[in-house]
């Protein structure tokens, strides 16, 4: 592609675009080698070929965009399910990271996520399942996971990107939270905040870089969900470790049929917690629950 008469410049965006994996990478790198092809009458042709190698990978790129195909289908729906979503280089690696236990590529390099990420997030006793959706825009982006997530984290370090990724999510039923990843202290954000407040979002400012306003975020998701915990036990033992996660209106039925398979197998039920009337309460399957109760089962 490249002639004797070529820059250093372009020769060096060239071998980076023969180089290149994706067509993101070859799309950066096919816009260098425009901006530095020359612009006389005899490389007119050449760069008339650089347009239009260009324009067919844009449009190669917005067809798998606009699929919205999920390619990551395997991944099993938890309870609590949060996806990251957000433009390349805007920190959701380092998000994940200092949330989870999982250990994404960081890297200064565009489009470094090619895969979903999964991690969990311990918090209050239950386990959110957090996943990084490879780069908002990119040919790996995982619109089928973010239309099937309960939480959607729209990570953002500049304020006008938040609306270009909205209006992707029309689709998308999971309850949306924008967060603000400054480089700075949260304390110099007064005017973003504002500027967020008045446009009604919900949202939270944090700093990946100082690690600030992490357990603010971590409070905030789990609110998000709108669940309630329940713990089981049996009779004459301590409470499970992990509560189940059920929803606000959750009753007896509903947890029996979580824990048994069949709530009909239940002869009794005792009840302790904000929704007895006083400790070891027998209780019908009717009964509606509240976060933190505790549930005994006796089985037929």
């Amino acid at each position: 592609m490249a002639s004797t008469n070529q820059s250093p410049q372009y020769q060096k965006a060239e071998a980076k675009f023969l180089g290149a994996q994706t067509n993101e990478e070859k799309i950066i790198y096919l816009e260098e080698m425009i901006r530095e092809c020359p612009k006389h009458k005899s490389s007119e042709k050449m760069l008339a070929n650089l347009k239009t190698r260009h324009k067919k990978l844009r449009e190669k790129l917005e067809k798998v965009r606009k699929s919205g195909k999920s390619r990551k289908s395997g991944i099993k729906k938890e309870d609590m399910q949060a996806v990251i979503v957000g433009f390349t280089n805007t920190g959701k690696s380092s998000l994940l990271t200092l949330l989870t236990n999982a250990k994404p590529d960081i890297s200064d390099y565009d489009f470094t996520t090619k895969h979903p990420v999964v991690g969990m997030m311990n918090y209050a006793g239950t386990g959110i399942q957090l996943i990084e959706i490879p780069a908002f825009g990119s040919e790996h982006y995982d619109r089928g996971l973010v239309n099937t997530a309960d939480v959607i984290l729209i990570l953002v370090n500049n304020l006008a990107d938040i609306e270009k990724i909205k209006v992707d999510l029309d689709k998308a039923h999971g309850k949306k939270l924008i967060v603000f990843n400054a480089k700075e202290s949260l304390e110099k954000l007064r005017k973003i905040s504002a500027t967020l407040s008045s446009k009604k979002y919900d949202f939270i400012l944090i700093s990946t870089k100082i690690k600030e306003g992490l357990e603010e975020l971590k409070n905030k998701l789990f609110h998000s969900f709108e669940k309630i915990r329940v713990f089981t036990k049996e009779p004459g033992k301590e409470k499970s470790e992990r509560p189940l996660i059920l929803n606000p209106d959750a009753t007896v039925k509903d947890a029996a049929e979580k824990v048994l398979r069949n709530s009909s197998k239940v002869k009794e039920t005792k009840i302790w917690g904000p929704s007895s009337k006083f400790p070891g309460q027998k209780i019908g399957t009717q009964h509606k629950l509240k976060d933190m109760d505790v549930v005994e089962f006796k089985t037929r």
